[in-house]
Formats: structure tokens, sequence, C-alpha cells
């Protein structure tokens, strides 16, 4: 059983589940012709002995692959592959910039519509550009498909240079895109001055009863600057007064003001300074979230929100994998009154 354990691959980087891990490189190893039907596997106990890993992990990535069809079991025999002729079969490298609650939208929809179609190997880099660079070069020719959230602050020559090491084919941008990036390869992105223009103009009715809107964009967000630019044209075309904050906990919240939070732990500290300023959300001071979540249908009996269909992005995604295919789309974007506003 020696030479099984060459096909084992562990990424220690990687945010996929070791036992995910483990059933990818199996099935990485039966579509490049490395096992079929019959070729027997290690027992569990000896499986996490050579590889130092847990009996449970091993154990529940044979069960994964027996769930998707592609091992079985028989008493004596052990466990052996099967069906290693109908496996269709991608392997995905999925670049995110951060963990939050709509990059996990994005995630389960993606891996939902793809099923038992692809691996998928998921790594964070935390808007660390060294990182960024590092999992990508080390990531080159293994990989079927690239899906990546490119969101960092240097400018978009070093992207690209990183960026062309993917052949264009394989390459799919999320969330935001790169316009010098623009024709080579696929993108599903956010069109961000146009979103915020309509969506705030889709509020209309509700916002004309407060004065001024005010944006909070801290310094050091990772959010794309050309929301300020629709930001700017929806106050300016229709009258309103308006400024950015760059740190809510030193503003002073005023009456006829309405606020748009990008962030969650900037939507908190507006939440509790409005409460402490004994203001009235949706009637002395409107507030707006960007993204929508579940818990922002509770909040305050419902926080307005400007959204993009995250769902769509990760969904739209895998099928381009699956049908392959290559597209430039934007994402829907879409307004959902409560009353916060």
């Amino acid at each position: 059983m020696d030479y099984f354990f060459k096909f084992i691959d562990i990424d220690f980087l990687s945010v996929t589940p070791k036992y995910l891990q483990i059933a990818n490189s199996i099935i990485k190893a039966i579509t490049n012709g490395k096992l079929q039907d019959n070729d027997g596997l290690p027992s569990i106990n000896e499986f996490s002995s050579q590889v130092d890993v847990s009996r449970d992990t091993v154990e529940k990535g044979y069960k994964y692959l027996k769930k998707i069809g592609i091992l079985d079991s028989v008493a004596g025999k052990g466990f052996f592959i099967k069906n290693a002729a109908s496996l269709q079969f991608n392997k995905i490298f999925l670049l995110f910039n951060k963990l939050s609650t709509h990059k996990k939208i994005i995630y389960d929809s993606f891996a939902d519509t793809l099923g038992s179609t692809a691996a998928i190997d998921f790594y964070i880099y935390n808007n660390d550009f060294n990182l960024f660079k590092e999992l990508i070069k080390k990531s080159v020719d293994n990989y079927s498909h690239y899906v990546i959230i490119p969101h960092l602050t240097q400018d978009s020559d070093s992207f690209e240079e990183v960026l062309n090491l993917i052949p264009p084919q394989k390459l799919i941008l999320i969330d935001k895109t790169i316009s010098s990036m623009a024709g080579k390869c696929s993108s599903i992105y956010e069109d961000f001055d146009h979103d915020i223009y309509n969506a705030l103009k889709g509020a209309l009715p509700q916002l004309e009863k407060y004065h001024t809107i005010k944006i909070i964009f801290p310094s050091y967000t990772y959010h794309s600057k050309e929301i300020l630019t629709g930001f700017y044209n929806f106050c300016i075309d229709h009258a309103f007064d308006h400024a950015i904050i760059s740190d809510i906990a030193e503003e002073t919240i005023e009456d006829d003001t309405v606020y748009i939070s990008l962030m969650e732990d900037n939507l908190v500290t507006l939440i509790e300074k409005a409460i402490d300023s004994k203001k009235q959300v949706g009637k002395d001071v409107g507030v707006i979230s960007y993204n929508e979540t579940p818990i922002k249908k509770i909040i305050l009996d419902g926080i307005t929100t400007i959204s993009t269909d995250f769902r769509f992005m990760g969904r739209h995604a895998a099928e381009l994998i699956l049908d392959k295919k290559q597209d430039h789309v934007a994402v829907p974007f879409y307004l959902t009154l409560r009353k916060s506003l």
C-alpha cells in the first residue's frame, strides 16, 4: 500500500477540511488513472498512522467518497474503488480575501451548485498581497479552474502580474473585477457606482424625509471607492447634503440624517450611538446597511439593506465551470426596505 500514499496531498494552509483533502486526493488519483475500479484502499487505522491524521478524519473522508458513489466496502475485503470510469470531475482553487457572512453565502451557493462534480481547495489571503501571490504561485498547473476574489489595496498592475500566471480560460474573478483583465478571463462582478446610485434612487420616497446622507467609509476598508462615486452622484443629482465619515466612533449622531454603513462593526457602533443619543431609528435618523444578512431582518424591527445577490455570484461561477463557458456579467443588486428608513 505504500504506493497509495504518494497520491495523498494534505495542505495545512488550506481552509478546506482535511477529510475533504483526503477525498479530493483520491478523486484526483482516479481522474489521472492512478486508481481504477476494484483497487483497494488502506484500512482506516493504516491510513491514520501513515498520514498522521485522526481516525475520525479518515473515516469521514471515506464516508464522503461512499456518499458520492466512488467507494465501497465489503467485510473481509475492506475499501475499494468503484465507478471510476463514470467520474466527471473538476478541481477548483477557491481564493477569498477574508471570511464573512456574505462570503459564506457565496461559498455555499458555489459548492451546492457544483455538488459532487468537483473538489474545492479553499484558501483565505486576509487582504495580504504577499500571501495572495504565494498561494497563487504555489497553485499554478494544479487545478482545472481558479475562482478568486481580488480585493487588495495594491495597484491593478500588481494584481495582473500575479493573475497572468493562470491560464485565462481557467480563471474566474468574482465580486470585483480588474479593468486591465477585461476580456482575458471570466468575471462576475459588482458594478459599484451604478449599484448604489440605483439602490438609493429606489429608496428616494423614504429618503426625502431626511436632509443629509452620510456614508461611513473608513480609510482601512477594502470596499471599492467606486461606491463613493455613485454616492456623490446620487446626492448631487437629488440635492441632498452629504458627507463621508471616516470614523463613526467620533461622530455625533444628528437628526434628519441617513447613515449608510458598509461594514458590520460600524453598523453596531452606529446603532449603539443612536440609542445612546435617544434617536429613534427610522424617524429621527435613517440607517442603511450594505450587504443583506438574515439578522438584519430582526435588528430594530428591520434594517434597510442594499445588497449584491451573493447566491447568484456563487451559483453562476459554478455554472460557468459545469457548462465549460466564459462570461463577463454584473451581479444583480437589490434594495430591501425596512423600518430603519
